[in-house]
């Protein structure tokens, strides 16, 4: 565990909240609260989506890689919704079985997991026929002109947010078996430029 990685976990929050305010929050709020089933959620993070999963989910299964996020996903896990069972996992390697969750939830994840084909494979894997995959992702732009800006300022991005802000997520999701249903582009609001590109949606297995 470096020290890069704990730093970034405790500035996590206050990094994202005026992004969180304006832009994420009402998203997890149109998202989450209808779920129902047994849902996955992947890098959980430090626990955004927890207050918005209502009470038609009959089991919560979240999973995190980074030992720093764990400790604070616990703590909002504890107060919030203590019968969720939390794993540390990565994304492209997850501890299931085949067939084992109705929904998955994906929220600024796929951007930043090692291997997205693999992870979008796995999540497919442990998806029941006709399971949902719920996502919120910033995403490559469609638009020429900022998909290049993206490429140059990607090295950036890696460095500031831990993540890739070029990536075809949308072709990859396609490419691992999901049918896009629905799909919503916007803009991570206070992001620069080349950030901005965010994608909302549901892809069905």
């Amino acid at each position: 565990m470096g020290l890069q990685e704990r730093i970034f976990a405790g500035m996590y929050d206050r990094f994202t909240a005026k992004s969180e305010k304006a832009c994420f929050a009402g998203h997890r709020s149109a998202m989450l609260p209808q779920l129902q089933g047994d849902v996955l959620e992947i890098g959980g993070g430090t626990g955004a989506n927890i207050p918005y999963y209502g009470d038609g989910v009959a089991s919560l299964t979240v999973t995190e890689p980074s030992k720093p996020m764990i400790g604070r996903l616990q703590r909002r896990i504890n107060e919030l919704a203590p019968q969720a069972k939390l794993l540390r996992a990565p994304a492209e390697d997850l501890p299931f079985e085949d067939d084992s969750f109705d929904v998955a939830v994906s929220t600024l994840v796929l951007c930043s997991v090692d291997d997205q084909p693999r992870a979008v494979r796995e999540l497919r894997r442990v998806l029941r026929p006709g399971g949902r995959l719920l996502f919120l992702e910033h995403i490559r732009s469609p638009e020429e002109k900022v998909a290049r800006m993206q490429d140059r300022m990607n090295w950036l991005n890696r460095i500031v947010v831990h993540c890739d802000c070029n990536r075809p997520t949308l072709d990859t999701l396609r490419a691992g078996g999901f049918e896009l249903n629905e799909v919503r582009h916007g803009e991570i609001t206070g992001a620069p430029p080349f950030a901005r590109p965010l994608a909302s949606g549901v892809a069905q297995a």
